[in-house]
């Protein structure tokens, strides 16, 4: 990255579409902080990211956290010996424990327990690590998912997509380096754009939200265009936008504007041939279950994902809502593991089958996790932020291990507490990227990732 030209010395010269190409590459890799050549702090153990957001909160203690006490309690208000330790939040009930419905058992040669819920993740546990200590202060789903991906409830701030992009930059000109897509939507929220927003680091390291059935919209070229017609159209409007920046002087949203114009052309080049999946084979299909319901379309997004970061993606965002077990936990965590249970193994194997699964961080989390109480008389659960799990594989992790624990009942973190910016610093950290040295000048001050302190679980990488 050092060869590249600077900003001002490209602006003088660059005025043809052939040298947009070079400003891309420019622009996404200058103004990181302390950035050495070669785009890392550090050597990295993973090249890309794939992060599986389950919106709405899957509950730790029905999936990685098995807790027996809570069938011997099973009825009864939660012990005052934990419940002094239970954060005064409002979501925060203390009557009517709830066992889980399901059974745990032992998997793999690290005999780590998964719920009967994840059949098929479960067959992948010896390359999972699963943080049972994810905490924070946040129960509400909009700020949760905030504070989830972006490190604070406002949502004001750049994603953990976004700075990776800004720190490594793009494999590919011919595809953004961060795409999302967002699958199930529950219909009780919008998706949470500020999951993929680039905050206040410039436009360009924004996700761009694709359509896993359609693709990447209006891509194709105009009836009667030829790519020819396009390419020069493209260049005089190329031509008009840098004449205006020049007399503008730096302009973060016009540049953002010039880079989409050549980043759409190619799009129309390379974004038909990555949606189109006749070219993968009926095997393939099958193993995401691509052909049936109910996993067809989380199975589209996760082959997606796979296809994507193969072809240069840097960070592919799979955001599946639905996950909001208020009333009937049994049929809400059954639905939605059916949904993403197989589909999602059927990603990591064929990462590796294709071997791209040690350059590729897997990333699992929801916002929250869930009381340990039944809310109300539902037979559901509420919102629990105190302590949650995720889980980590490939890229450089160190599969089959659990980090962090819960107390017996699964309320709040007890044992090496994580909080999202700790998870964040460890993404980056995956990437070769130091939280506390990657810097964005704004507004006078040098603004970090994880704003309110954060750092790397370095554990997880062994």
């Amino acid at each position: 990255m050092s060869s590249l030209l600077p900003r001002r010395d490209f602006l003088a010269t660059g005025l043809g579409i052939g040298a947009s190409s070079l400003a891309l590459r420019s622009l996404l890799a200058e103004d990181a902080g302390s950035l050495p050549p070669g785009g890392s702090h550090f050597a990295p153990t993973a090249k890309r990211v794939i992060f599986l957001f389950m919106s709405g909160g899957p509950s730790q203690v029905d999936t990685f956290d098995p807790k027996p006490e809570l069938a011997k309690l099973a009825g009864h208000d939660v012990p005052e010996s934990l419940a002094q330790h239970v954060p005064k939040i409002k979501r925060a009930g203390l009557s009517n424990l709830m066992a889980s419905p399901w059974e745990f058992r032992k998997h793999g040669q690290s005999g780590i327990p998964v719920s009967s819920l994840l059949p098929e993740t479960a067959k992948h546990v010896d390359d999972l690590c699963i943080i049972r200590s994810m905490q924070h202060r946040n129960p509400v789903h909009g700020p949760g998912e905030c504070v989830a991906l972006t490190g604070t409830g406002a949502g004001d701030r750049p994603s953990i997509g976004a700075w990776s992009i800004y720190g490594l930059g793009s494999e590919t000109e011919n595809l953004p380096a961060f795409i999302t897509m967002n699958l199930h939507s529950d219909g009780m929220q919008f998706p949470q754009a500020a999951g993929w927003s680039a905050g206040f680091l410039p436009p360009q390291y924004q996700g761009t939200v694709v359509d896993p059935e359609k693709g990447i919209r209006d891509v194709a070229l105009p009836k009667g265009i030829t790519e020819a017609q396009r390419r020069k159209q493209l260049g005089e409007i190329d031509w008009f936008n840098r004449r205006h920046l020049s007399r503008l002087g730096e302009h973060p949203e016009l540049e953002a504007r010039i880079r989409s114009y050549e980043m759409a052309f190619r799009l129309q080049t390379a974004a038909p041939e990555l949606f189109d999946l006749s070219g993968e084979s009926e095997s393939t299909k099958a193993m995401y279950g691509l052909e049936t319901s109910p996993t067809k379309q989380s199975g589209r997004g996760c082959l997606l994902a796979r296809r994507m970061i193969e072809r240069g993606v840097r960070y592919v965002q799979l955001r599946i809502g639905g996950w909001d077990a208020h009333g009937n936990i049994r049929g809400n965590h059954e639905r939605m593991f059916g949904i993403t249970d197989k589909p999602i193994a059927a990603l990591l194997t064929d990462l590796k089958q294709r071997g791209l699964f040690d350059s590729t961080l897997v990333v699992w989390a929801g916002e929250f996790g869930r009381t340990p109480t039944m809310e109300g008389k539902a037979n559901g659960r509420d919102h629990s932020p105190a302590g949650y799990s995720v889980w980590m594989a490939g890229g450089g992790v160190k599969g089959g291990q659990i980090i962090g624990q819960t107390d017996p009942i699964g309320y709040v973190a007890i044992e090496r507490p994580v909080s999202p910016h700790d998870f964040h610093a460890t993404i980056l950290h995956s990437l070769g990227l130091d939280a506390n040295r990657l810097t964005y000048r704004h507004h006078g001050r040098d603004e970090v990732p994880t704003v309110f302190g954060g750092k790397a679980v370095t554990e997880v990488f062994g």
